[in-house]
């Protein structure tokens, strides 16, 4: 009896799958067309000079304007704009909240001379000999809250006191503060690339943050002082002028207890309410479906004894980043004396940066929606279920060739996210974190001629272009491979 139920479920499961393959649309015509999407996306990036986010909204449209050539069962022509709008606005709900308050979080950190006074403060505890190091972590902390390219006019002449001061090139000190930028920029919310790439894989954020951690410290460290003297070897830079201090609210700097007070109190809520999320998720039975176990969890989580609940309460990312940022408006701000009409006008400029990072998300969001609609990331699923690929390393290699063909590292996160939506389905959320710490590396590395980070660089450390690349290029690329690196080290005992 036992072998004719056997007999009888390999009939049901060969059936399904035939019925499977006769549904599943022609996979090499819908490939070509995600081929051509993303040709697409280049010469309008790169030849036409287009914004991001626009680039991406029209190879989205047409994309899923064609796609009825090629898939009966994609989305209606008239349906297309509409699909546009629908996949813009599931997007950007916890997004743009988070950016927008991360945003003016570390616009407040600088105008009150935070950034400063973590890095003065780190370079008196590391001393004159170890400036290197302090620098590295002051990079690491600061580029959490605080932009980089923001972050790297702040400390500029920071960097030249320390090459005047010491005798040592600037180099030595400005490519282990850049390499501590990159690292947690790219590894650890609340910075913009991770958390989109977090949400558009439904990981907790919690997770990413503790592996971003786990991932970027020794990244920074291996990529450190050593790795940059290196580098430096051999690159004479032009004198370099001494540059003006940043002005700050003009009652001295705030102390250093206070800002790094500040930069980890989200970050510690938001673990908290990761760990409360999986002792309720403990409880849920095995083998759900998403849906299910998502409902199951908030039941469980709402049955929980009242102080758990504040706790999650309060760990939520966006409860998280704002109670930060209204303390740091008000001991930052408000307490030091700063007027309220300073502080508006601080809070509107730092809005600007992240509304075109907001749109650019929004609009990788877009095209996400756009590949599943299309039947595309289903076409993507048959090319590679059986190709003996490991979905880190794919997820890796996808963030890789868009970062080298393009340049930007926001566009080749959204993207390489969008484009393993179906290959995440079942996964763990550690399992998740990781594929979001591997696209983040993916993109971070290979920086060259077409990435504006290369060109801020070289034209703040006054270097070459052969120069950039010889130091900054190599620096993000081994900081990308040694991310990866661990990430697939991690990645065996999840």
């Amino acid at each position: 009896m036992t072998f004719s139920a056997s007999l009888i479920a390999q009939a049901d499961a060969s059936g399904a799958t035939d019925a499977l393959t006769q549904q599943t649309p022609a996979v090499g015509p819908l490939i070509a067309l995600l081929v051509f999407g993303i040709a697409l996306l280049l010469v309008l990036i790169l030849s036409l000079k287009l914004q991001a986010f626009l680039s991406l909204i029209v190879v989205s449209v047409v994309v899923a304007a064609s796609s009825k050539a090629v898939n009966p069962d994609a989305v209606p022509l008239t349906e297309v704009a509409q699909t546009i709008v629908n996949s813009m606005g599931s997007s950007l709900g916890f997004i743009a909240t988070i950016i927008g308050i991360g945003a003016i979080f570390g616009a407040i950190l600088e105008h009150s001379g935070g950034t400063q006074a973590l890095a003065n403060s780190l370079v008196k505890m590391f001393g004159a000999k170890r400036a290197p190091w302090a620098m590295l972590l002051t990079g690491f902390i600061i580029s959490i809250p605080v932009f980089l390219d923001v972050a790297l006019v702040i400390l500029a002449p920071l960097l030249v006191a320390l090459a005047r001061d010491t005798k040592r090139p600037f180099l030595h000190f400005g490519l282990p503060l850049v390499a501590g930028m990159a690292v947690t920029h790219a590894f650890v919310p609340p910075t913009p690339g991770p958390v989109v790439v977090a949400y558009m894989l439904g990981v907790n954020l919690g997770w990413v943050i503790g592996f971003g951690i786990i991932v970027g410290l020794p990244t920074a460290l291996i990529c450190g002082p050593w790795l940059c003297e290196r580098l430096a070897k051999g690159i004479e830079l032009p004198p370099l002028e001494e540059a003006p201090p940043a002005a700050v609210d003009g009652v001295g700097l705030p102390s250093f207890k206070l800002i790094l007070l500040l930069i980890a109190l989200p970050i510690g809520l938001i673990l908290c309410n990761t760990v409360i999320e999986q002792m309720a998720a403990a409880s849920l039975a095995e083998g759900l479906d998403r849906d299910t176990r998502q409902a199951q969890l908030q039941s469980a989580l709402a049955a929980a004894p009242w102080p758990k609940q504040v706790m999650f309460f309060l760990g939520h990312p966006v409860i998280a980043l704002l109670i930060s940022t209204l303390i740091a408006l008000y001991f930052l701000g408000t307490r030091r004396g700063v007027d309220r009409a300073t502080l508006l006008e601080v809070s509107t400029k730092a809005l600007g940066p992240a509304g075109i990072i907001i749109l650019i998300t929004g609009a990788g969001g877009v095209f996400k929606g756009v590949l599943k609609e299309t039947g595309i990331t289903t076409a993507l699923e048959e090319v590679f279920r059986d190709s003996g690929i490991s979905v880190l390393v794919l997820a890796y290699l996808f963030a890789v060739l868009i970062r080298i063909a393009q340049g930007s590292a926001t566009v080749a996160m959204v993207t390489a996210a969008g484009l393993m939506a179906t290959f995440v389905n079942g996964l763990s959320q550690p399992q998740l974190a990781l594929i979001t710490i591997a696209i983040a590396a993916g993109a971070t590395g290979f920086s060259h001629v077409n990435d504006s980070g290369f060109w801020m660089i070289s034209r703040y450390f006054r270097m070459s272009e052969a120069q950039t690349l010889r130091s900054w290029g190599v620096l993000s690329t081994v900081i990308s491979v040694v991310g990866f690196c661990i990430t697939m080290l991690i990645w065996q005992f999840v």
